[in-house]
């Protein structure tokens, strides 16, 4: 019975030191939330997060896990209004190669018959590439990538909710795509429930909005990538839709078509 609870042991912390990782804890409005902990479920049954399946990378953007990393549920939801901040934190995160995109999507009534479908999708937040001091895109020290903040333990990422946006339930999404296998990308997606109050009257429209899976396709350029390849200009754009800023976005549009 020993020798079986001790190879039990040894299985979890070797899938522990294996995996890519995963969100497993939120800062949201300076109140601590704890994530689904996928290695031991029985300890996170209430949670915020949707429960996710493994740390295992999704590879293919068509798959429908791309939502919520197959997460379909989640006994509880966080509470904050438009202007707080937001952190996702990850236990671990090893690659230095590929953007980070935070998106939300508005249920149309409770968290329990939300499940994400249709073009409703938004994003509030991504960070890419920025070329330092001439360093290649596949280069571990230093990285140009905003993503290598978040490399070693205990790493977040805060992204601010869009100032003006209209209350109700919405999903947040935090997605990490790694890139440092040519032509190779992995996507690491999770989703949390958070309960937007407030008096705000904004929505993104539809240039803002994307459905997923469905905002990128295998064979585009930026996710069929190759990160050894320099001879062309390093640069990198996010994918998806342009980045929706709340009131900001709605008076720069504004600006624009007066």
């Amino acid at each position: 019975m020993l020798f079986t609870s001790a190879l039990g042991a040894i299985a979890l912390l070797a899938a522990e030191v294996t995996a890519h990782g995963a969100v497993t804890s939120y800062v949201i409005a300076g109140k601590k939330y704890e994530g689904y902990q996928g290695f031991s479920p029985g300890n996170s049954k209430n949670v915020i997060q949707r429960q996710w399946n493994d740390y295992n990378p999704i590879t293919n953007p068509s798959d429908a896990k791309m939502r919520c990393n197959g997460g379909t549920s989640a006994s509880l939801s966080a509470t904050a209004a438009p202007g707080d901040k937001i952190s996702a934190v990850w236990q671990q995160w090893t690659h230095s190669q590929g953007p980070i995109l935070v998106w939300m999507y508005k249920c149309p009534g409770a968290f329990s018959s939300c499940d994400g479908s249709g073009s409703g999708w938004f994003k509030i937040d991504e960070a890419g590439f920025k070329p330092a001091n001439g360093v290649f895109l596949d280069t571990e020290r230093p990285s140009g990538w905003d993503i290598a903040k978040l490399v070693g333990g205990n790493k977040e990422w805060t992204s601010t909710i869009p100032q003006g946006l209209a209350p109700g339930n919405y999903l947040l999404r935090h997605e990490l795509i790694a890139l440092h296998q040519a032509n190779a990308p992995q996507f690491y997606p999770e989703c949390a429930q958070l309960e937007i109050t407030g008096s705000g009257t904004l929505q993104p429209d539809a240039s803002y909005k994307a459905a997923i899976p469905g905002y990128c396709k295998a064979s585009d350029s930026n996710i069929k990538f190759n990160i050894n390849d320099h001879s062309g200009p390093q640069t990198y754009k996010v994918p998806g839709p342009p980045v929706w800023k709340g009131a900001s976005s709605f008076k720069r549009a504004e600006e624009f078509t007066a």
